[in-house]
């Protein structure tokens, strides 16, 4: 079936459609990573986005249950350059047009994505209208300049949990799979699952859900903390109320200025716990510090983003997701900037020198993406031991 992705400055492409049928509008954008495509569908950051993969072939591996970041997919619609029609994987439940066709996300494959990605590179990310149905490349053109911006809107009200609740409190959900024998001193479980034990969890702590990933819980869960994970419009009071070891906020889809009244609850709780923020929750804080954001002109989006600590001087090749990006000149004293993004300057990360504060614009869980900032999560769980020596 044919199916056009036409943008909102009149550019059109024509490709054969896979997954679900119908028309979906919203900003298109492109992302480099080479593997790791359910990741990204399932990762409710890209809420309200038509993804673009520039790796040619995509599917190859098919999908499984247990690679989702989110109970469901969130782009609004897929484009890839050629869709690979029998996946091979031994972990593999079932093939990318299936998936798509049972979650409603609308596909297209045949397309030049060079073409498209040098585009956005050049144009920058912009509405898109992505269909199967009758109707003429100019009529989705006018469809996608008709259709909301990506600017001031807030997705976070459509993906945050509604109620509050503990991640794995029984523990089965965390544990990370290791090759067996590849190290003596990891302790493997019996059996034939070859799942590495979790270590005792040591510190609870309140997570705000602005869009949060499984793997953010898993990571989060293997480093010790217990995670309470509340929505994202829970009044600081109850946070309090919980008596938590810290406070970790999230990542998310959308605009952070549009989250005003978010900001306003996060800065009550400066000083009163340690608070560690990603992506989103990184450009919140930065709100909430006295800071503003800015739009980026294609984003950062991939697995390959080099990013450097200012304080060390050493260089992480890092996995990001992210149309926006805080000012670094809005930022008042008492706020110092800690990494750079070696490709543009703009700002990964940042901390109060008043309070236990600190945020990252990448994603040290990855998933996908390298490891290089997995310490993070240690970096938070002493950053709670210090407050506590400190009370």
């Amino acid at each position: 079936m044919k199916a056009i992705l036409a943008l909102e400055d009149g550019r059109q492409f024509e490709g054969e459609a896979f997954g679900a049928t119908g028309s979906c509008t919203g900003e298109v954008c492109f992302n480099t990573s080479m593997t790791g495509y359910q990741e990204v569908v399932t990762d409710p950051s890209y809420r309200g986005q038509i993804v673009a993969m520039t790796y040619p072939l995509i599917g190859n591996y098919g999908v499984n249950d247990l690679d989702a970041e989110s109970s469901q997919p969130h782009v609004r619609g897929f484009v890839v350059e050629e869709l690979c029609q029998v996946p091979s994987n031994w972990r593999s439940d079932g093939n990318l047009s299936d998936y798509f066709e049972r979650h409603g996300i609308i596909g297209i494959e045949g397309i030049d994505t060079r073409a498209l990605t040098k585009h956005l590179r050049q144009r920058g990310a912009m509405r898109a209208c992505l269909t199967t149905d009758a109707v003429s490349g100019d009529e989705a053109c006018r469809q996608a300049a008709q259709s909301p911006p990506m600017a001031g809107s807030d997705f976070v009200k459509e993906v945050t949990t509604p109620e509050p609740y503990r991640w794995d409190p029984n523990s089965e959900h965390s544990r990370e799979w290791e090759l067996p024998n590849t190290n003596a001193s990891q302790q493997i479980t019996v059996g034939n699952d070859h799942y590495a034990a979790l270590p005792e969890a040591r510190y609870r702590i309140a997570a705000y859900d602005f869009g949060i990933k499984h793997n953010i819980l898993r990571r989060l869960r293997q480093e010790g903390f217990d995670v309470e994970v509340l929505p994202a419009r829970t009044p600081a009071s109850a946070v309090l109320d919980l008596a938590p070891d810290g406070l970790f906020l999230s990542n998310g889809p959308g605009d952070p200025d549009a989250l005003g009244d978010i900001h306003s609850e996060i800065r009550t709780l400066f000083g009163k716990l340690p608070i560690f923020g990603i992506c989103l929750g990184h450009q919140v804080l930065g709100h909430a510090l006295g800071g503003k954001t800015f739009k980026l002109k294609f984003g950062h989006r991939g697995g390959n983003q080099p990013v450097k600590d200012l304080r060390s001087g050493k260089v992480a090749i890092t996995s990001q997701n992210h149309g926006f990006a805080v000012d670094a000149d809005s930022l008042p004293a008492g706020v110092e900037v800690t990494h750079i993004n070696l490709n543009d300057g703009t700002v990964e990360g940042l901390r109060s020198t008043a309070h236990p504060t600190f945020s990252v614009q990448y994603h040290p869980e990855a998933a996908p993406g390298p490891n290089d900032a997995r310490y993070f999560f240690s970096e938070f769980a002493k950053l709670i031991e210090d407050s506590r020596e400190h009370r």
